[in-house]
């Protein structure tokens, strides 16, 4: 088994699962096309951003690519790990945030990503990251159930512990803490992956990009015609509104970015283009916007017919 990390082979498959992403949701929209922003980033590296825009089914969809590199890591990074301190560094990964129009199927998000810090004379620290959510405005066990049985799937090969702990890291990471509210249903989070041999790790995290489309396409395709009015519609851009608030306050990418010097315009591709706030707003015991955040929104195992 190999130790010693492949740059790229990570980058040769993110690439790759760039494209597939990008071409199984053009085909899903049916409507609308991604269009491509290439760039630059002047302290070193670059990327490709996508963005789909007024879809038939998705309202706004970005599937970004990036690979940047410095000399100098960001204070948020080398302050919890001093040992990076006068290394070179390497970041690389896939980002995509998925923005529906019907409310009635939910915004998901996903990340794969790889970092290796290089010191002459020294082994690389090196790590892989990532991980995939959702975030319902209408909940449905089916959905939810779906959702985490790929997770688990994917997760299965590498162990029974892997799919229980990163769930658990999902549910408290994509968290907020101001509202005391979970952003979603969950589905995986992991951070700081080497404690498996660099073979291993890599088919990890493509076990993980791979099975994205699988978790989310069949509940797309199950809800994007169901009927909606105002009212949902409403509804679903006041919780967006959660979303936001969670990806410029507590999102390590979004930080990590901007305090490396990175593409703005990239950085926010996550936010949606129709938000809104009320203050105040509350909803009626029993109905389904209620609902949402008194029972979906709970950390449940989904795995169970009956989640409890």
């Amino acid at each position: 088994m190999t130790t010693q990390p492949d740059i790229a082979q990570v980058k040769q498959y993110l690439l790759a699962l760039q494209d597939r992403i990008c071409q199984a949701l053009e085909l899903e929209d049916g409507q609308a096309r991604f269009l491509e922003d290439a760039w630059d980033r002047a302290q070193g590296g670059g990327g490709r951003s996508r963005v789909l825009a007024e879809g038939a089914v998705f309202e706004k969809a970005g599937v970004n690519f990036s690979h940047v590199y410095g000399d100098q890591l960001p204070p948020s990074a080398s302050a919890v790990r001093p040992e990076l301190a006068g290394r070179s560094w390497q970041a690389m990964g896939v980002s995509l945030v998925i923005h529906p129009r019907n409310p009635y199927v939910p915004t998901s998000h996903a990340n794969v990503r790889f970092f290796v810090a290089e010191k002459p004379g020294e082994e690389p620290v090196w790590w892989f990251g990532g991980g995939y959510d959702l975030t319902p405005y209408y909940g449905f066990e089916e959905d939810c159930r779906h959702w985490h049985q790929v997770a688990q799937q994917a997760c299965a090969p590498f162990g029974e512990e892997v799919y229980p702990r990163f769930k658990a890291w999902c549910d408290e990471y994509f968290y907020l803490k101001h509202r005391q509210e979970a952003r979603g249903v969950g589905g995986l989070f992991f951070d700081d992956l080497n404690e498996w041999p660099f073979d291993t790790c890599f088919r990890f995290l493509q076990a993980v990009g791979d099975s994205y489309l699988d978790a989310y396409l069949p509940i797309v395709q199950r809800r994007k015609d169901t009927p909606y009015g105002e009212r949902e519609r409403d509804f679903q851009l006041y919780r967006r509104g959660r979303y936001v608030e969670f990806n410029l306050v507590f999102d390590r990418g979004t930080l990590f970015g901007l305090q490396s010097g990175g593409r703005t315009e990239s950085i926010l591709m996550s936010l949606p283009p129709l938000v809104r706030w009320d203050y105040g707003r509350s909803f009626e015991p029993g109905t389904p916007e209620e609902r949402l955040t008194s029972y979906f929104l709970k950390p449940r195992n989904w795995l169970e017919p009956d989640p409890v």
